[in-house]
């Protein structure tokens, strides 16, 4: 049976996960990994809520953002503020030994000032909803010329709260060289024209 270590992950995360109580990998978490830190490819995973797909991007993108580069290098897009709080202290705590490293929450339903005043701290990695990370945008709080990932998760859930023109125009001000990770349960057409506008020949895994 596989084990974290088995991965290719840093000891800094191999560190933490025992003391978070996850010893082995699920299946999405296993299949992915490996491919997220050593591909240079977009990525598409397909699996269900509740199968450990924050671990399956929160876990590489941690060991691949610069810790020491106090700019915003990955962007994380989820649909409610309460699956941003979910992700964002998950990430805090994988990124425990990671000192240098900072994750910042923004979503709408709290104020945008204190949200503010965190992003001008260090931040590597910022979760948002896409409403609040267009305002931020808007306000020049939020800049993304850095990015080198954008993670979309639950995006089919994304879409169908009505989220599409937010996406497009987020992923406009990103970087074409950028790597887009895509974390969806089901494939309808509008995550389709989604993949065949802003992501280049993914690598594709689907877990039931």
């Amino acid at each position: 049976m596989s084990n974290f270590s088995d991965l290719g992950l840093s000891p800094e995360i191999l560190q933490v996960l025992p003391e978070l109580g996850l010893d082995t990998p699920t299946k999405i978490q296993l299949e992915a990994i490996p491919i997220l830190l050593a591909s240079k490819e977009d990525f598409i995973g397909l699996a269900q809520t509740g199968t450990g797909k924050t671990a399956a991007f929160g876990l590489p993108i941690i060991d691949l953002v610069e810790k020491d580069w106090n700019v915003t290098q990955a962007i994380v897009l989820a649909p409610t503020r309460e699956l941003v709080q979910q992700i964002a202290s998950q990430l805090q705590q994988f990124s425990k030994y990671y000192k240098q490293l900072n994750v910042v929450a923004v979503y709408g339903g709290a104020p945008i000032m204190g949200q503010i005043k965190d992003l001008k701290k260090k931040c590597q990695i910022v979760v948002a909803t896409p409403g609040r990370c267009i305002d931020l945008i808007g306000r020049k709080a939020l800049k993304l010329e850095n990015i080198s990932h954008v993670i979309l998760d639950e995006a089919d859930e994304m879409l169908n709260m009505g989220f599409k023109e937010e996406l497009n125009k987020i992923l406009a001000f990103t970087p074409k060289d950028k790597r887009t990770w895509l974390f969806s349960a089901t494939m309808p057409k509008a995550i389709k024209n989604i993949v065949h506008e802003y992501m280049h020949d993914p690598k594709e895994i689907s877990v039931t």
